[in-house]
């Protein structure tokens, strides 16, 4: 059976979250927002631009480019879709699909050309009522990779004239109308309104969907509570530890009623010996640890969490429990992406503070064109240095390379974690 999908839904105007296309009000911070789509278990965001202006296209463009900087599940932009260029700019902003609106004249023709210019896996199309794939049922199955229906009740006919698997809207946060769309052959998965609210607990609310037969990215154990060796008090010790840096966050123990209970809403949730309770991190203060990963140990006597940390995970306002220094050797960090950032942040704190002298500065004062030369300069050296029997003339031409590199992402506004991204994604 094919896994299927919870997505939400994400309204743009003038650059900012709003609650729908009918009621323009602020929704909230939209990097916190997407932020808990991400960790909370959505396994989509369908984010439609309501724009009415170009200059305003251009900052909803600009926020669907920071939204994919910041999460790792798909995104799929609509809205103002109407050339190809259009089709180009959603997806160059870091969405992995383009939706375009069935109920427009030029729908058909866009679909055609988009298709040839991208793949159909980078296509879709919204539809609201069955005209369009009565018209086009045959041409679609070579030209989109999945439609978003947009009116419930259109089910039956639309399976009637095609096979094409389609996200469905569920207007209903009831497990019998979730489950009418979702044991539908052709269904890959739901979207609805209900999904769209942070309060909503998505892995809960998956376990509960696996638990009538729907496959969904849920949590599996590969080990049973029965499989660990826990201390005299019937409890393992959990180290937990940030999933993008490694630091590690803090200690506490798990109960057998904490470990289930974290695996069915995917929030750390651990026992309190002092309180003899079960607490959930973050429900009092907001600073949630979504699970990424949980791993048992040789002995299996202890778990290692990995998690998103939402804020700081000390109860002192320290992001790490671990801050109290007892002795301290220096030591050369060799972290390959940590000494990245930090020669990053050198460069972009001369950006922001100049100081007399600097290359770094005197390099930003001539600005791109002699950034560019340098790189180009760079370039050419690792060159001439690979043609060289001695590999050790690369290791610094290489260098050399990547700090102009750096220079040309502060310049320009990119980071690290762009590039990563990017990388992953590829």
């Amino acid at each position: 059976m094919e896994q299927k999908i919870l997505a939400a839904t994400l309204y743009l105007k003038d650059g900012l979250a709003v609650n729908n296309p009918k009621d323009l009000k602020p929704a909230g911070d939209l990097r916190d927002l997407v932020k808990s789509y991400n960790d909370g278990g959505i396994d989509k965001i369908f984010i439609f631009d309501l724009s009415s202006e170009d200059i305003e296209h251009e900052k909803n463009l600009l926020a669907i480019r920071e939204i994919n900087r910041l999460i790792e599940i798909p995104t799929c932009g609509g809205g103002n879709i109407k050339r190809l260029e259009d089709v180009k700019k959603v997806l160059y902003a870091g969405c992995k699909q383009a939706l375009i609106n069935g109920s427009k004249p030029y729908c058909f023709e866009l679909m055609d050309q988009a298709s040839s210019r991208f793949s159909k896996e980078q296509i879709l199309v919204s539809v609201e009522n069955v005209d369009f794939v009565f018209k086009h049922r045959d041409a679609m199955k070579n030209k989109i990779h999945e439609m978003l229906v947009m009116k419930a009740g259109l089910l039956d006919a639309i399976e009637n004239l095609t096979d094409i698997q389609y996200v469905a809207l569920c207007e209903e946060n009831e497990i019998d109308a979730m489950l009418n769309v979702l044991k539908r052959t052709n269904s890959r998965g739901i979207y609805g309104s209900f999904l769209n609210d942070v309060g909503m607990n998505v892995m809960e609310l998956k376990t509960t969907l696996s638990s009538h037969g729907i496959k969904m990215d849920n949590f599996e154990p590969a080990l049973k509570w029965s499989d660990f060796k826990l201390n005299s008090d019937g409890m393992i010790p959990v180290v937990t530890q940030d999933y993008q840096t490694g630091e590690v966050l803090m200690v506490a123990y798990m109960n057998e009623e904490a470990f289930q209970k974290t695996i069915r809403t995917g929030k750390m949730t651990y026992y309190s010996r002092s309180r003899k309770e079960l607490w959930t991190k973050g429900v009092t203060s907001g600073h949630f640890q979504y699970v990424k990963s949980l791993t048992a140990d040789c002995d299996f006597d202890t778990i290692l969490a990995k998690v998103s940390q939402i804020g700081a995970a000390c109860h002192t306002g320290n992001y790490s429990c671990f801050y109290n220094e007892i002795v301290q050797k220096e030591y050369m960090d060799k972290n390959p992406l940590k000494a990245f950032e930090n020669e990053y942040a050198i460069i972009s704190d001369r950006k922001e503070h100049p100081k007399e002298g600097s290359y770094t500065n005197y390099l930003f004062e001539k600005g791109i064109d002699k950034i560019l030369k340098k790189i180009g300069e760079e370039a050419t050296e690792i060159v001439i240095a690979a043609k060289n029997p001695d590999p050790e003339e690369i290791k610094y031409e290489a260098a050399d390379f990547l700090y102009h590199l750096m220079v040309l992402m502060v310049e320009k506004g990119l980071t690290w974690e762009d590039i990563t991204h990017e990388l992953v994604q590829r």
